[in-house]
């Protein structure tokens, strides 16, 4: 048994590179503790977080809300299977559909497996309903949808599919924002288009306004169903509930993981009951999907998100932090735009910005990368003002000294 003793930071970074599979790139630092919009590392330094587990922590760590609802459930019950109703989950299911465009939810683990799900559903439906060949997805350039085999296909962006060849058949690609070439690619054997409302990994890319109405279009007249992958944009990030509803526009498959339980591992894939009835008894489960702890957590999260107004602070302090960077950006060349939607904002540089990514950390700023060239911001959505100001001075003192 490993010694439960406290050990130093370096002891626990060579373990980390002996014991680990090599798949992270990892920051050198270990990270213990975590408070609002704050995390620290086991030397004791404190770091602004806007990167948020990657836009999980919506709340921030350790919101009190969130903290009592673990506690409670961890003391209630943990798992029974989906062999038996729970009722944490069917109290989440109902306020999901309740505010959202959806009737059935299917609850799961991660983003992939909610896409994963989604994609299943899509092949399915359009099987049963429309024709036995038509089971091609159509997904877009640059686009993010998982790692799992079926999902890193429908990811396009060729550095994730390396070395996994062959990928699952039934994949096209189209440049995102393109609705032109989106109607070229469909025809009489396309189940399903699947889209980001915003591309978060690709580097941050908000369509034109005109495009996710376009998609619903092309999907009424052709009868592929439309798939909106809202695990990042989801739960109030892009300063509305879900990033669909900046367009006018309602999905017929909605995937959601990251912010939905607030940092414990949770995924749900919501769909309109006409397309939902397709998951008959045994064509699809999750054993740890939806259990009575997490679902708990959860609704708590959810329910903080609708009853503080969550989505609206991330409008307003979006807002704040996309005027003060674009004034940035006019002093600073290096930046050649910025782009966003509430607190879901990239920079993009004219230099890598994984060095900016470094420098900032080592000033006390967490932020992340979207691609080679882009800086991005996701931090908890109950950021304030006064830690954006923090953060832009952070981020104009590290691009001021990249150029000098």
């Amino acid at each position: 048994m490993s010694d439960p003793k406290p050990v130093d930071t370096k002891t626990l970074l060579e373990w980390s590179a002996r014991y680990h599979t090599p798949n992270y790139g990892r920051a050198p630092i270990c990270l213990v503790r975590g408070d609002g919009v704050r995390v620290w590392d086991s030397d004791g330094r404190e770091y602004l977080d806007f990167a948020a587990g990657i836009a999980v922590a919506a709340l921030g760590h350790c919101h009190p809300t969130i903290t009592g609802a673990i506690r409670e459930a961890a003391a209630t019950l943990l798992h029974v299977s989906n062999l038996y109703h729970t009722a944490p989950q069917i109290h989440l299911a109902k306020l999901l559909c309740e505010h959202s465009f959806a009737d059935r939810v299917f609850f799961c683990n991660s983003g992939a497996e909610a896409n994963e799900a989604a994609l299943k559903l899509a092949r399915k439906y359009a099987k049963e309903r429309l024709a036995s060949d038509r089971f091609e997805i159509i997904a877009t350039r640059d686009s993010f949808h998982g790692r799992t085999l079926a999902t890193v296909t429908a990811t396009g962006q060729e550095k994730y599919q390396h070395g996994f060849e062959p990928l699952v058949p039934g994949f096209k690609h189209v440049p995102y924002n393109d609705l032109r070439a989106m109607e070229r690619a469909l025809d009489n054997r396309t189940a399903a288009i699947i889209v980001e409302p915003i591309q978060g990994e690709g580097g941050v890319h908000v369509p034109d306004a005109d495009y996710l109405p376009g998609l619903r279009k092309l999907c009424d007249q052709s009868g592929a169903l439309l798939i909106l992958d809202e695990v990042q944009t989801g739960l109030g990030r892009t300063g509305k509930l879900w990033g669909y509803q900046h367009a006018g526009v309602e999905p017929d498959i909605m995937t959601l993981a990251k912010a939905l339980a607030n940092g414990v591992p949770m995924g749900a894939m919501l769909a309109r009951e006409e397309v939902a009835r397709a998951l008959t008894p045994g064509t699809h489960a999750s054993t740890f999907g939806g259990t009575p702890f997490v679902a708990s957590v959860a609704l708590a999260t959810l329910t903080t998100i609708l009853g503080e107004k969550i989505p609206e602070r991330a409008a307003r302090t979006g807002a704040y932090l996309m005027e003060r960077l674009l004034a940035l950006a006019r002093q600073r060349p290096v930046v050649r735009a910025v782009r966003g939607r509430g607190l879901l904002i990239g920079l993009e540089l004219s230099r890598p910005a994984g060095p900016i990514v470094d420098a900032c950390r080592d000033a006390g700023l967490l932020v992340l990368t979207a691609g080679e060239r882009v800086l991005r911001l996701a931090p908890p959505l109950i950021v304030d003002e006064r830690d954006c100001d923090r953060a832009l001075a952070t981020i104009d003192a590290m691009l001021a000294r990249s150029t000098s």
